[in-house]
């Protein structure tokens, strides 16, 4: 138990000084029943997920509240997959490397990495990652939600074999009565459904609607493959304008 504990530490310390904001450990084997074919096949192999997360800028996030700004969509654009996502792989590689120099197997799934673009799937969903790690629920918006952040936060994970401690899911969800990102979804994507485990994502969540959107009909009017008012409208999202950033 003290290896395990100090091993946790030693990776959580790196990622919290190279800027993650949030850390989480995963028990992989709660995800049975709810992971695509290929994450049930990575499941078997590594029982542990660490969740990495690092915050979007309130400025960022708030400027795409008028879709027709493609300035702003553009510089939405930039800062989440040229800014953001690039200082999550780094925190990741970090954190992978300390737990293979540590005598164990790791795999580094990158921020925003999509292996199958018909069907929105990445290599390993981190949103189940963070859940199941305790660091938020899964809402309406399929967007995985804290309680500080809302969905102003960007996800990475490193699935692994090491015998680490993991976290408490958090079984419940915050967003009870509200409706604000299926209604804001210009795609009309959401169909409204909470969340619940083991039920597939498109009982929530049309991603052929958001695909075409974002790809086909903002890249034409706006000359960028962007929206964000999903993130934008959750109103957990909006209360962090006054709050901290938790390092969890």
């Amino acid at each position: 138990m003290a290896v395990e504990m100090e091993l946790k530490q030693k990776v959580k310390i790196i990622a919290l000084e190279k800027g993650a904001a949030y850390f989480g450990v995963a028990d992989l084997s709660l995800a049975v029943g709810g992971t695509t074919p290929y994450e049930a096949k990575l499941v078997s192999k590594y029982p542990v997920a660490i969740s990495i997360g690092a915050t979007v800028l309130n400025s960022i996030v708030d400027s795409v509240n008028e879709p027709e700004d493609s300035y702003a969509l553009k510089n939405y654009w930039y800062h989440v997959y040229e800014v953001i996502n690039p200082k999550i792989n780094d925190i990741l590689l970090s954190v992978s490397n300390a737990l293979v120099d540590a005598g164990f197997d790791a795999l580094m799934v990158p921020a925003s990495q999509t292996v199958d673009t018909g069907n929105l799937y990445g290599l390993f969903s981190h949103k189940m990652a963070a859940n199941l790690a305790g660091l938020g629920w899964i809402g309406k918006s399929c967007l995985l939600i804290t309680h500080d952040r809302g969905p102003r936060v960007r996800w990475g994970t490193v699935l692994t074999d090491a015998k680490l401690i993991p976290g408490r899911p958090l079984l419940g969800e915050g967003c009870g009565g509200c409706m604000m990102c299926v209604e804001a979804c210009p795609a009309k994507a959401f169909s409204g459904r909470d969340f619940k485990r083991g039920e597939p994502r498109e009982a929530r969540m049309d991603p052929k609607k958001c695909l075409h959107y974002i790809y086909v009909e903002r890249k034409k009017a706006a000359g960028i493959e962007a929206c964000g008012l999903c993130v934008y409208v959750c109103p957990f999202g909006k209360k962090s304008r006054t709050g901290k950033q938790r390092k969890n």
